[in-house]
């Protein structure tokens, strides 16, 4: 199997993707992933790449997790980049995947509106959404003793993008990923959860 990546810092922090790929591994499932990320750059950059459109076309990917901006999100913005990318990827018979982003630290406040609109464009679009911004502070609340945030308190600490690997996993093959160490178990079944928690609240 074989996943595109494209983001931002919050997709390359901690190399999120090759987590991901251990998590696969771990699970039995041989993976090979790709990632196309630059900081600073949503994917309102990302559709105008012409290295985004030939990935899409030609790397015969399973997947493209798509993750666009934190800081300064717009929705309208998120919708027609979205729209455009996944112009290329259902050309090819590939998946989209949106990866939902956390806020930063100071602005949980934020969360509710950003997850809304990732949830309602995946609806809209018939695209799976990874909803790690939900699973983040679920998961923060539960464990405040482990830091999920970079010293930035922006970005994610190592912990922080397993926890984002985890909930992509979950969300990718529809269930619960095996793991090993009582931290991470803990950290799947929060993902579990809440992807039940939302198909339920959506049937």
């Amino acid at each position: 199997m074989r996943v595109l990546f494209i983001g931002n810092s919050h997709t390359y922090f901690n190399d999120m993707p090759h987590i991901f790929k251990m998590i696969c591994q771990e699970n039995n499932i041989e993976m090979e992933v790709t990632m196309i990320a630059h900081g600073y750059k949503g994917l309102d950059f990302h559709k105008d790449e012409p290295e985004v459109r030939f990935n899409i076309l030609y790397g015969n990917y399973d997947y493209v997790v798509l993750q666009h901006l934190q800081s300064g999100f717009d929705e309208k913005v998120l919708g027609s980049s979205v729209e455009a990318i996944n112009k290329f990827i259902k050309m090819t018979g590939s998946k989209a995947v949106l990866y939902m982003p956390w806020t930063i630290k100071e602005e949980e406040n934020k969360q509710k509106a950003m997850s809304d609109a990732y949830l309602n464009l995946g609806l809209k679009l018939n695209i799976a959404v990874a909803p790690v911004g939900i699973v983040w502070w679920n998961f923060k609340k539960k464990h405040p003793e482990i830091e999920l945030y970079f010293k930035d308190n922006k970005h994610a600490s190592e912990m922080g993008s397993t926890l984002a690997a985890y909930t992509i996993f979950n969300t990718i093959f529809n269930e619960k990923a095996l793991c090993k160490t009582d931290v991470c178990v803990d950290m799947a079944d929060e993902a579990y959860k809440v992807m039940e928690k939302l198909k339920n609240e959506r049937d």
